[in-house]
């Protein structure tokens, strides 16, 4: 490449830049690329509501997410009822307004791409990319993309 050099960083999350511990659970951040990336491990029993919000000072998460879950299942109750469960190799859009248990006796572990740098944590995430371009996502919430989930 006629001398230039590319940059290249390699990270793990088993040497995160940054760790949220709660009752069983922690969250692990990691700043690469322009982006902060999470990982969510928690053990069987972990509600949100109980170990992150109570905390907080909130009755449910107000942070969206996008994400994948990596082992495990979670339950999650959204402010308006709606109810439904993730598991091992589910990607995942949520929006604010909602609570997450896990269920069963197995780890929950997934991954989160957008919303991790403002979760469990009073400090306000920085408006996502997409914010800017002013956009709607299915959720209401902005995109890049600006595609719509059919009413």
């Amino acid at each position: 490449m006629d001398g230039v050099q590319v940059e290249a960083i390699l990270k793990r999350f088993e040497a995160p830049d940054e760790v949220r511990e709660m009752t069983l659970g922690r969250f692990e951040l990691v700043h690469i690329g322009g982006l902060t990336i999470g990982r969510a491990s928690y053990q069987p029993g972990w509600i949100w509501s109980q170990h992150v919000g109570k905390a907080l000072g909130q009755r449910t998460c107000q942070v969206e997410h996008v994400g994948l879950v990596v082992s495990g299942r979670s339950r999650v109750v959204m402010d308006d009822g709606r109810e439904f469960e993730m598991s091992a190799g589910d990607l995942f859009a949520i929006g604010p307004g909602h609570d997450s248990i896990v269920v069963g006796d197995e780890p929950y572990v997934s991954l989160h791409f957008v919303g991790a740098s403002g979760y469990a944590t009073k400090e306000p995430e920085p408006a996502p990319i997409s914010a800017v371009a002013g956009v709607r996502t299915p959720m209401g919430r902005p995109s890049a993309t600006g595609s719509r989930r059919p009413s």
